[in-house]
């Protein structure tokens, strides 16, 4: 079912690309991973099940990604929080659920902590904050470093047969520490729920604890896969994104 996606104009010239369905609220808004887009299966999926409530909902793409103009290589972690502040404020209307998946669940706990009076719950899919310090610890090899160093930018070679190799620049990994959250409390008071497969090879599943333990809200749960790999893609994962949402959704009314 592909949509008609719209156009947020930017006051810096850039644009987002969105879809929206006005619905009934509490709505939900959908972020997509890195270097990923808002075509992706689970987008579409809770897309198509919110249409079948009669729900709000929303997904876009970053700066860089998919129908949004800009380079991705030139995108930031600041750059796609702000984004989604965009879309958030100008797009959306009353309370919302965020849903993210990989890195759009550290991207949906930065907006979490600035627009916190909107926000009904969380829900992180391999939510993957602090993703551009683990890369960089520990992601890159010898070569990866040295192109870094010479070029600004290295290449990394992309897991999924249809994925190209990503782009990724030094300001990416040295503008993402202004915005780490899993070396203090994070504060956000709102349900939580963070679903992780354990045979991620892209976020280790700890991770997810990690994170649970760093957010204030005592209403967090994590929920591992054992045989769920990073995308949590297939039917039965589809399956529990849907109870998991409808769950919170339950609690808010």
């Amino acid at each position: 079912m592909p949509e008609e996606h719209q156009i947020l104009n930017l006051p810096d010239g850039q644009s987002l690309a969105f879809v929206h369905h006005a619905g009934a609220g509490p709505g939900i808004l959908f972020f997509s991973g890195f270097n990923s887009t808002m075509e992706g299966d689970k987008a579409l999926a809770l897309e198509r099940w919110c249409l079948q409530q009669g729900r709000q909902f929303t997904r876009f793409d970053y700066f860089g990604h998919g129908q949004s103009s800009g380079e991705f290589a030139e995108g930031r972690i600041g750059r796609w929080r702000d984004d989604s502040l965009a879309i958030f404020d100008q797009v959306t209307q009353g309370p919302q659920l965020l849903v993210g998946s990989s890195m759009g669940g550290w991207i949906m706990l930065l907006l979490a902590l600035v627009r916190p009076e909107r926000i009904i719950g969380l829900v992180g899919l391999a939510a993957a904050p602090d993703f551009t310090q683990r890369l960089h610890d520990s992601g890159l090899g010898p070569e990866d470093r040295k192109q870094l160093e010479s070029n600004g930018y290295c290449q990394i070679p992309c897991d999924y047969d249809d994925g190209e190799p990503y782009v990724i620049s030094a300001g990416l990994f040295e503008e993402g520490e202004q915005h780490l959250l899993l070396n203090s409390s994070i504060a956000i008071a709102c349900p939580v729920r963070l679903l992780q497969g354990q045979r991620d090879t892209d976020v280790p599943w700890q991770t997810a604890l990690q994170l649970a333990e760093c957010i204030h809200s005592d209403d967090v749960e994590v929920i591992l896969v054992k045989n769920g790999d990073h995308r949590l893609s297939c039917p039965a994962d589809i399956s529990r994104l849907e109870q998991t949402v409808a769950q919170l959704l339950g609690q808010a009314i």
